[in-house]
């Protein structure tokens, strides 16, 4: 019966909002008690034309159950679209926060700028699909590496 509820809230959040959410993977398992739902093998999340797959997705839910976070991982790769940026990557966690637009790429992370025509590549790379911004990290091991194209002369 919980899973039943939790799957109906999960439903009814989603269709709450503007854009339609899709989910979807091998197997589903719900933890009410903890507000999450994973999405476990072959997962894919898209809304609009940004989408995220990876091994396991996790739907993060708040008291009100309004989602609060996704968490791809496991050889996560994506691609975010809006009027200011356009980019495709990957990393092994993504991390995707809706209220704030603000993705986080964690380990072996790489982001292609499609519109700006540049790669970075770190540890840990944010970006904020609103501002346009973003930030880069590296470790001693693995600095930040950011290339920019050119084009030709």
């Amino acid at each position: 019966m919980k899973f039943l509820k939790i799957t109906l809230i999960f439903i009814v959040t989603l269709s709450v909002w503007a854009e339609k959410v899709e989910i979807i993977s091998d197997s589903m398992h719900a933890e009410s008690l903890n507000h999450e739902i994973h999405f476990i093998g072959n997962a894919k999340v898209t809304q609009l034309q940004d989408w995220i797959t990876a091994d396991k997705i996790i739907v993060y839910f708040d008291e009100n159950n309004d989602t609060k976070m996704y968490k791809a991982i496991g050889n996560a790769d994506f691609e975010f679209k809006n009027d200011k940026g356009h980019y495709i990557g990957k990393s092994e966690i993504v991390e995707y926060y809706p209220t704030t637009s603000v993705y986080i790429l964690i380990e072996k992370a790489e982001v292609k700028d499609l519109v700006q025509n540049n790669t970075a590549k770190g540890n840990k790379i944010t970006v904020n699909m609103l501002t346009g911004k973003s930030d880069v990290e590296g470790t001693r091991l693995e600095p930040v590496k950011f290339t920019l194209d050119m084009g030709k002369k």
